[in-house]
């Protein structure tokens, strides 16, 4: 394996690689390339973010990350669909970034919903048609990232900027990757397919539902972050329904542990290092191969723009709540709306 395929493998793919060589001098080398590729990507996030800010506003430093994930998909995944076709879906999937929350922030809690549940289908249509793809969880989070960090009037018009020179660089980047795979399906086969008798329909509307009703739920009792009980809600809600309880126990206890952690870097780090713990977290994040530990680092970023506002214990308090609520939310509407769903069948099967 060269150098340039150790990089593109995943933590996991990395960890293994170490593990099963035997050889001394080989293991070295495979760790040396590990760390490098962790860095490698930290820098490379540090940087495309900090142009962000930089061009557009530290307020709009999300618009960043948002482009920074949607690249990082982008370049490896695919729509299901025909390459061309792909890039309507690009072009689709930041229309609505760039429209959807700007528009939900401007309305009260049950307007808001309401878009929230259009924008939030919608992406799962453009988005996830190939579903082993996992392509949702970036889209639905940029989505959720802006909604949160909402900017209005001169930042605003840079924010919608900022997306749509993301956009032509993910439309470049993923035709230049994806432009000699095979498909037949198109860009209006993504409607077309999408039927709630499907077991892939029913998931796109059960993620939109409880993703959109615990916003909506904190909303209306004036919490802020409701985006982070949406965050939890969408990474619990996994397309098969037995696997959402065991994510579920990893969402709320790892968010806590990482709390926890955050904790006590806050208290024993000097205040100057605050703005660094996001970025302990992402190199943390680098190396963990599994969603646990995954969890555990990224309160660390999320912590440390939310204690600047909070301050620390609030800040954590919240973090904890919102995320424990998400995740016992999510499994129960789960149980909930699969017994619906048979209940429902059974009544049509007798009418039939």
């Amino acid at each position: 394996m060269t150098f340039y395929q150790e990089l593109q493998l995943s933590s996991t793919g990395s960890k293994q690689l170490i593990k099963n060589t035997k050889d001394p001098k080989e293991r070295r080398r495979h760790i040396l390339i590990y760390n490098f590729k962790v860095y490698l990507v930290m820098a490379f996030c540090v940087a495309v973010v900090s142009l962000y800010s930089k061009l557009i506003g530290s307020e709009n430093s999300v618009v960043g990350v948002t482009v920074l994930l949607a690249v990082l998909v982008l370049r490896q995944a695919d729509f299901g669909i025909k390459t061309t076709h792909g890039l309507f879906s690009i072009a689709g999937i930041f229309g609505l970034l760039m429209v959807a929350p700007r528009i939900a922030n401007m309305l009260s809690p049950l307007p808001a919903f309401l878009v929230n549940v259009i924008a939030i289908l919608l992406l799962m249509i453009l988005g996830c048609h190939n579903v082993i793809m996992y392509n949702h969880s970036t889209f639905v989070l940029g989505y959720l990232l802006l909604l949160g960090y909402d900017v209005t009037g001169a930042e605003y018009i840079k924010r919608v900027e900022g997306l749509a020179v993301g956009m032509i660089l993910c439309m470049v980047i993923f035709y230049k990757n994806q432009k000699n795979r095979p498909y037949r399906r198109t860009f209006l086969d993504l409607f077309r397919e999408f039927d709630l008798q499907s077991a892939r329909g029913r998931w796109y509307l059960k993620l939109t539902l409880i993703v959109s009703t615990a916003m909506l739920g904190m909303n209306l009792l004036g919490l802020p972050r409701a985006m982070w009980a949406g965050i939890a809600c969408m990474s619990v809600c996994l397309p098969f329904t037995e696997d959402c309880v065991a994510r579920s126990g990893k969402r709320w206890q790892f968010n806590i542990v990482g709390c926890v952690f955050f904790i006590v870097l806050y208290l024993i780090l000097p205040e100057s290092m605050y703005p660094y713990i996001g970025m302990i977290g992402g190199i943390g994040v680098g190396y963990s191969a599994g969603y646990a530990w995954q969890t555990v680092f990224n309160t660390f970023g999320a912590l440390s723009i939310a204690s600047g506002l909070f301050g620390m214990p609030m800040a954590v308090a919240l973090r904890i709540g919102a995320n424990v609520f998400g995740a016992l939310y999510t499994v129960l509407c789960n149980k909930v709306i699969d017994k619906l769903t048979v209940v429902f069948s059974e009544k049509r099967n007798a009418v039939v």
